[in-house]
């Protein structure tokens, strides 16, 4: 599966090689080659892992991973800006959009409209009496 960082805590890193990886609630368990025992894994617990940018695969038309949002403009459909987006917060219902102030959007269908990543500007339409919130 291939070797990535591990980021923890207080900017700790580490390599490691995936050997493993399931779905838990919310969050992903996974398995790393020399990683064998509670002991040794205790001090990798909910780090991040990271990927370089070249290894990802395509997504696919239409389609875009969640690190690709960050920092996107987020504007209407009448094209009034909404913000920008600080980073992308997954939760049980959908993943939403976290714009620079805290403001909570949604990001998915159909709400989402189009993302223009050239022109790095995400369109929604949101819900009647939304902004009334």
């Amino acid at each position: 599966m291939g070797v990535l960082e591990w980021r923890g805590p207080g900017g700790r890193t580490r390599a490691v090689k995936l050997t493993g990886a399931r779905a838990a609630a919310d969050r992903l368990l996974v398995t790393f080659e020399g990683v064998s025992t509670r002991e040794t894994a205790v001090p990798l617990v909910n780090g991040t892992l990271w990927a370089e940018r070249a290894r990802l695969p395509d997504p696919g038309p239409g389609v875009s991973y969640a690190f690709q949002l960050t920092g996107m403009r987020v504007v209407d459909q009448a094209g009034r800006a909404l913000g920008s987006v600080a980073d992308v917060v997954f939760n049980a219902g959908q993943p939403l959009l976290q714009l620079e102030g805290g403001r909570l959007l949604p990001c998915q269908p159909p709400f989402m409209k189009h993302v223009d990543a050239d022109a790095g500007v995400i369109t929604l339409e949101l819900p009647p009496g939304f902004d009334e919130v």
